[in-house]
């Protein structure tokens, strides 16, 4: 379909590739890595058409058509969104629109006439060709993608000009789907999308009829979307069979093996050698050190490459606050006459990491922002525990610092104590490295400014950190090192984030925002959505519960809903697939750690039980104790389930 031989790039005096020969074919599923500034997305541009090569060539079969979505800058005026995504049916409405005539056309000839005999073949033509492009479902085919994208049906008559540029993004993304080019190419798609809508887009992409390539630094999305990873590292493409997990030990075997015929060709290598340096001189074995000296020459040197600069940092660790961090009793939030959520009831604890979930606009950031103080409550009660210190990270956060300052600059009056090369090693790690750390903070672009407002902040956390889209702008390798010091700090973490890896590693409790409620899940994303596909044992949560505790959920019975209890019992009766039975075992794993974090809080508590303070702590305590033996009763209960399941299906 498209081959690209002995291809290559440069920027400037930088080559960003070389020597690349690939052949895209109909129905490749590719995803491209590599640190940022490597070119991934100038080789997705060269795949486009829109930038050339400066070695190679790219050939192109007749008839394909590329259809590309850049990462940002589309700006779409003057149609509605549902006539903006229709236009990309022009030619199917345009031949609907040539029926029409023709049908007029043929109720005024004579029917015995030649012409109209003409007429009659060319509405068959048209007809034929109209139907074989699926023209009558063009409506509703636009319908069922803007309603995966989270356009509602009274966004489908707003004119695109009114939606931000992210909304923007979604609507240009749509247009292509709808479009399905022969090559679909897709530079960071998941920037703009909440989990819902990348859920949507990962279930699209599985039917794709076409071929697609895509960058992306989520490693989910990655995993179930393609079957191959092209990674460009020091200056090459190199090819990886699978998804991005496959590619990460594939690339460790691989690193293994080169390392392992490395060495044995320089252990050849010196044997040569010897041999050539000894018996150089004498004539006797002249034929043999010249088949030596030819067999030298030919050998194709292995190269190894040189390794990737790992990161490691640790944020300051801040004062401990008060167990108890921050408590809701039936808070209610409205704008007026916009009803945001009532009722909310939940305690959030010293060392919680909470994830709040849900899809645009329901109020993830609303509830962020009342924590953070910036927001007040309509009505209920919020109290700020002992010691409680909230920070809060915005997506515009940059607006606050000072423009004319350099970025190295700000940071060290941030942190004074650290040294120079300490500085410029964390502003690496946030993607700013040589010169870039010199820039006034005044020039950086938004995602740049993002990025080290998020650095600047955790230079000196508080003890409540609460973070909305720090991964944004972030690639692989700064997230990575951002997840791995969030799970080292001591305090208690709120965030927001569209990455499922990320809150699968961070989360261990999921709020979700959403029908004007807030409920409360324990474990991460995969627990939450485990529990919401009624896969659980447990009946689904009812919405946070008033007591003290925000783990309690009290469920309810109603006969109009599945019981899930019921259908684990029938699974016991049959055989599951290969891929329903282990995602029972992950759950069965899953609820033993659960078990185990469970088993040490109700310790906590019984020994905090037995040292007397005040009444009211003892209440508070006894009432969290309790909390807990009840999610404790709930896991067991569950994990017999699960666990017998798991047994029958042997």
């Amino acid at each position: 379909m498209i081959q690209l031989t002995e291809a290559g790039k440069r920027f400037g005096p930088k080559i960003l590739f070389q020597d690349l020969n690939w052949l895209l074919t109909a129905k490749e599923r590719v995803g491209i890595v590599g640190a940022n500034g490597t070119g991934k997305s100038t080789l997705l541009k060269a795949l486009a058409g829109i930038e050339s090569l400066d070695y190679g060539s790219l050939n192109v079969m007749k008839g394909i058509r590329a259809g590309y979505l850049p990462q940002d800058g589309i700006n779409l005026t003057g149609r509605s969104v549902f006539d903006e995504c229709l236009s990309v049916f022009d030619e199917i409405r345009a031949l609907e629109a040539e029926q029409q005539v023709l049908e007029r056309r043929m109720g005024e000839l004579d029917h015995a006439s030649p012409e109209y005999q003409q007429i009659v073949d060319r509405y068959h033509h048209v007809q034929a060709e109209f139907t074989s492009r699926d023209g009558y479902n063009i409506e509703s085919r636009v319908g069922s993608v803007l309603t995966g994208l989270g356009f509602s049906k009274e966004d489908w008559q707003r004119r695109v000009e009114t939606f931000s540029g992210g909304w923007q993004m979604r609507i240009a993304l749509a247009k292509l789907l709808l479009e399905e080019p022969n090559l679909l190419l897709l530079d960071e798609p998941t920037n703009h999308l909440d989990l819902e809508a990348r859920n949507w887009l990962e279930s699209y992409l599985e039917t794709y009829p076409n071929a697609f390539v895509l960058i992306s630094h989520d490693r989910y999305f990655l995993d179930v979307t393609v079957s191959k990873i092209a990674e460009i590292w020091n200056k090459r493409v190199y090819f990886y069979t699978g998804g991005y997990s496959k590619y990460e030990s594939q690339k460790t075997e691989r690193r293994v093996q080169l390392e392992a015929a490395y060495r044995n060709q320089r252990d050849r290598i010196e044997a040569l050698e010897a041999f050539i340096n000894r018996f150089r001189a004498q004539a006797t074995k002249a034929k043999q050190v010249q088949s030596r000296i030819k067999e030298l020459e030919k050998i194709e040197r292995i190269e190894i490459p040189p390794d990737e600069k790992t990161i490691h940092f640790r944020f300051p660790q801040p004062k401990p606050s008060g167990r108890i961090v921050t408590e809701f009793k039936n808070v209610s939030k409205s704008y007026g006459d916009k009803h945001v959520f009532s009722g909310a009831t939940f305690n959030i604890e010293r060392g919680d990491r909470i994830a709040l979930v849900g899809v645009n606009g329901a109020g993830k950031s609303t509830l962020i922002k009342i924590l953070s103080g910036e927001e007040p409550i309509t009505s209920g009660e919020f109290n700020l525990g002992h010691n409680a210190e909230p920070d809060y990270f915005a997506q515009d956060q940059y607006k606050v610092l000072d423009p004319e300052l350099s970025i190295l600059e700000d940071l060290g009056r941030v942190a004074p104590r650290s040294s120079n090369t300490e500085l410029r090693s964390i502003l690496g790690c946030f993607l700013f490295s040589e010169d870039d750390v010199f820039k006034r903070i005044g020039v950086l672009s938004g995602g740049e400014r993002n990025r080290y407002a998020l650095a600047r902040m955790l230079m000196v956390p508080s003890n409540f950190l609460l973070l909305d889209e720090p991964t944004n702008h972030l690639d692989m390798r700064a997230k990575d090192m951002l997840l791995t010091a969030l799970e080292e700090f001591q305090g208690t973490v709120v965030f927001v984030s569209h990455d499922r890896y990320f809150i699968d590693k961070l989360a261990t409790r999921v709020f979700e925002v959403g029908g004007g409620e807030v409920h409360v899940f324990p474990g991460n994303y995969e627990d939450y959505l485990f529990r919401k596909s009624g896969a659980a044992a447990a009946a689904p949560p009812e919405p946070a519960p008033k007591q003290a505790s925000s783990n309690q959920h009290a469920p309810k019975s109603d006969p109009a809903k599945p019981d899930p209890a019921k259908d684990a019992a029938a699974d016991k009766n049959r055989r599951l697939n290969p891929i329903k039975l282990r995602q029972m075992k992950e759950r069965q794993r899953a609820i033993e750690d659960e078990i185990t974090r469970l088993e040490v809080e109700i310790t906590d508590f019984e020994q905090a039980l037995s040292h007397f303070q005040s009444a009211q702590q003892s209440i508070d305590i006894a009432e969290l104790l309790e909390s807990r033996r009840t999610d404790m009763k709930n896991l067991m209960a569950e994990w017999e389930e699960v666990s017998e399941i798991i047994e029958a299906n042997r």
